[in-house]
């Protein structure tokens, strides 16, 4: 394309300047912050986190075991990120527009939700067996 394009009254586009890894790691640190913070609802999944690692280590599960419920956390840890992302845009709407996609609102919500009825399913299957041993007499 010629390099006269433009129009005289018009900047030429310049190429983005590329971000360095350290301002995205800080930007997304700020963004877990902000989304741990402002939200309530995080503190009661902050709880039911520690208690779960706590059974975990004094139950002793296994590497598998232990994928599968830190992946559970980490999954309704980001479900609830989201859901607070999707918060914040809202509160930011005039009445107007809050009216028109409130129901985005409840589809966030139903994320974290499923998020943390998964979480609890799996962390049942792999607890269940290890709680059973302790229970059950050695014969």
């Amino acid at each position: 394309m010629p390099a006269d394009w433009w129009t005289a009254a018009e900047e030429p586009p310049r190429a983005k300047k590329a971000r360095r890894w350290r301002d995205k790691f800080r930007e997304a640190a700020r963004g877990v912050k902000l989304g741990v913070r402002g939200h309530s609802s995080f503190s009661v999944h902050f709880f039911f986190a520690a208690l779960v690692v706590a059974a975990a280590a004094v139950l002793g599960l296994g590497p598998v075991e232990w994928c599968l419920v830190l992946g559970c956390i980490g999954a309704v840890f980001t479900a609830e990120l989201f859901n607070s992302a999707v918060e914040t845009l809202f509160h930011g709407l005039d009445d107007e527009s809050k009216g028109r996609i409130r129901g985005c609102l409840d589809i966030a919500a139903g994320a974290v939700l499923v998020a943390s009825l998964t979480a609890c399913v799996v962390g049942l299957i792999v607890f269940a067996r290890r709680v059973l041993e302790l229970v059950q007499p050695r014969g």
